[in-house]
């Protein structure tokens, strides 16, 4: 990656996940993310879907997988790096370009490959692997910052 992406870092009650963002591959994505961390939307909120070596799931105001900011955005799924492997983050959607807020982290490669080309990976960690593995249903963001 570039060493202008943004990076940042998702403290959770687990341990803390750091990421890179897309800025170049996703820029609309990457601009509401930083908008929605930069506002303290996410600070507080539940990862509320967790399924196991496939992805944990977040971002939803509600903790029940049905809300959003209030607004939609456009998908981006053309960009070079638009695969769905481990630690990537990818906006969860109800359909094209109904994305929001709600964004997941996959597992692995193998139980993500099927999502290439349909959600837009907006980032990737740099570390916290451990804590991903160990998040399940009910754990929280505590606070969301970029860095």
């Amino acid at each position: 990656m570039s060493n202008t992406a943004t990076k940042g870092l998702i403290q959770t009650n687990k341990g803390t996940l750091h990421f890179e963002l897309y800025d170049d591959d996703a820029p609309g994505t990457v601009a509401n993310f930083k908008k929605l961390v930069s506002s303290g939307f996410y600070n507080g909120l539940k990862f509320h879907r967790v399924i196991p070596n496939f992805m944990v799931q977040t971002g939803c105001p509600q903790g029940t997988g049905v809300g959003g900011p209030g607004w939609s955005i456009n998908c981006e799924t053309n960009g070079k790096k638009q695969i769905h492997d481990r630690g990537v983050m990818s906006m969860a959607h109800r359909g094209l370009n109904t994305g929001g807020s709600q964004f997941f982290i996959c597992h692995n490669r193998a139980g993500n490959a099927h999502l290439d080309g349909v959600h837009t990976c907006f980032g990737k960690l740099t570390d916290g692997f451990e804590t991903l593995d160990a998040i399940r249903a009910g754990d929280t963001m505590e606070k969301v910052e970029l860095v």
